[in-house]
Formats: structure tokens, sequence, C-alpha cells
């Protein structure tokens, strides 16, 4: 395998899902990132957990939430970061939504007032809303009376890092903005933010880690494999097999760095050979003229 097409794990950035995630990880690390994000100091009770994964049933997707954790007030923040776009981002954290709120509430429980509240946020390098804004926040509102807000207790935020109305926000904020992209003791250590050293100092302890060394590698491997002995037949198979866990097409495309186009073709061709998965023939199939 040529190593020199691998981005190393010392040159990668928070946007990058691996190091954020791990980061992350570290509770201090996530309370300065949310704060920074929401521009409010959040508390958070316990170390946040990383790639958690919801199943409300077998029979449904899952999701795999990048970091999840509760604050003092009980109420949940869900972050993902979103390198690619998709084009699927909007509806996704309404299903992510969904399957949060399942979860929250026991079998038979009758009390919906016992939801927890939540926040989700999409951090990303690019505008999904395109407005040029560095933040959308939406709560539900009435569209007779603009004023007034459902009040469910749900909130999402989703974070443009290349925002233009940088006029707007805290030095601290878009201090972040920069680092999330460019994650380096340069950028690090010109801001004045105690919060932003923080996580710096995290992310220095995770790529000097020879054992996130060795993580990262074998998370690579497994990417690139789909990509190299085997071209597109082995893509399929990766497909294949994240299928045969109960894997969406959007999870599939996250999981393998692939357009989510070429995967919903394939997965599309795999539908009826399903459980099984025939691969030479869906690659047949895929491809016949």
């Amino acid at each position: 395998m040529d190593n020199k097409t691998v981005t190393k794990l010392k040159d990668l950035n928070l946007v990058d899902r691996f190091l954020f995630d791990e980061t992350m990880e570290n509770r201090e690390a996530y309370e300065a990132a949310v704060s920074i994000l929401l521009e409010n100091e959040v508390e958070l009770l316990d170390r946040a957990e990383t790639e958690k994964e919801f199943r409300i049933s077998p029979k449904l997707r899952e999701i795999r939430l990048d970091v999840v954790s509760m604050d003092s007030q009980k109420r949940i923040y869900y972050t993902e970061m979103q390198k690619k776009n998709t084009g699927n981002l909007k509806k996704r954290s309404r299903y992510y939504q969904a399957h949060i709120d399942v979860s929250l509430l026991e079998p038979g429980s009758m009390n919906f007032n016992l939801l927890n509240d939540s926040c989700f946020i999409l951090i990303a390098p690019f505008d999904i809303f395109e407005r040029g804004l560095c933040r959308y926040t939406f709560e539900g509102t009435c569209r007779e009376c603009p004023d007034l807000k459902l009040g469910d207790g749900s909130i999402k935020v989703f974070i443009n890092t290349k925002g233009r109305n940088r006029e707007e926000f805290s030095e601290e904020f878009l201090d972040f903005m920069d680092y999330v992209t460019n994650s380096s003791a340069k950028v690090a250590g010109r801001t004045k933010s105690e919060k932003i050293k923080l996580i710096h100092r995290q992310v220095q302890k995770i790529k000097e880690s020879e054992k996130m060394g060795v993580k990262y590698m074998q998370r690579w491997e497994e990417l690139a494999e789909a990509k190299e002995e085997g071209g597109e037949l082995m893509l399929i198979k990766q497909v294949c097999k994240k299928l045969g866990k109960g894997k969406s097409m959007e999870e599939i495309a996250e999981a393998l760095e692939e357009d989510m186009e070429k995967i919903e073709k394939i997965c599309e061709a795999a539908e009826g050979f399903a459980p099984d998965y025939n691969c030479e023939e869906i690659y047949e199939k895929l491809y016949e003229e």
C-alpha cells in the first residue's frame, strides 16, 4: 500500500473526523468547543461519548453520532463534523433528532415532558444554506406569529467556518473557525483564547501519541481497502459488508469517503441480492452495457 497517499496524523485538522472525535472525547475539550460555538458557557457532566450508535429497531437505519454529552441542566449536546457536503444534511438533522428523542424515554412512559432539551451542532467548512453566515440557529417558530417559539426544547445549530458576517462574532469564535480548518501550533499560538489553547493541547497529545498513530493507520487502511487492490469490485464488497450490518447509504458513503451518488448506485444494484449479496453478480449488473 502506497503510504505516500496517506495524510499523516500530524497533518490532520479538526475538520477531519478522526482527529475531531479523538479530541472531543476529552470532556474539557468538548466543553470548550461547545461553549465557543454557542458563545455561551456550558458545563458538561461527563466525558463525551464518540461514534455513539443508536438503533431503535433492527429494521430501521441506525445513526452514528460523532460526539454526545450532557450538561449540568441535563441538556444533551450532539455534534457532527462534516467535511464534505453530502446534500442531505438538513434532512439528516431531522432523522438524528428523532433517534435521540426516542432513546430518551423509557418504554411505556406517558410523560413527554421528561424529554431532555437537546442541541444539535453541525460544523462544516461550507455553507449549507448559502446565506454567507457563520452560524445558523434553528428553533421552532410560528409562521403566523414569528415571535412565538414552539418551546419543545430542541435547537439545531449549523456552523459554517467560512461565513462572511465575521463582525457579528467574538474574537474567540472567529479564532476557533480558523483553528478548525488549520489545527496548527501557529494558529493556536496567536489566539488569546484559553479554551482554544486547551483544545490544542489535546490535539497535540493525540498527534504525538504512538497508540493514536496506530489507530489512525488502521482506520485509514480500512478506508483505502475499497479503493486499492481490487478497484470497483472491492468497493462493492465493502458496501455489501456494511449493508449486511444495517448501515444506511449515507453512513456507508461517509465511512468509505465516497461520493453519495456512487454509493447509491451500488446499493440500488445490491438490493435484489440481499441478504447474501453476490458481489460478482452485483458487479455485472452494475456495469453491464
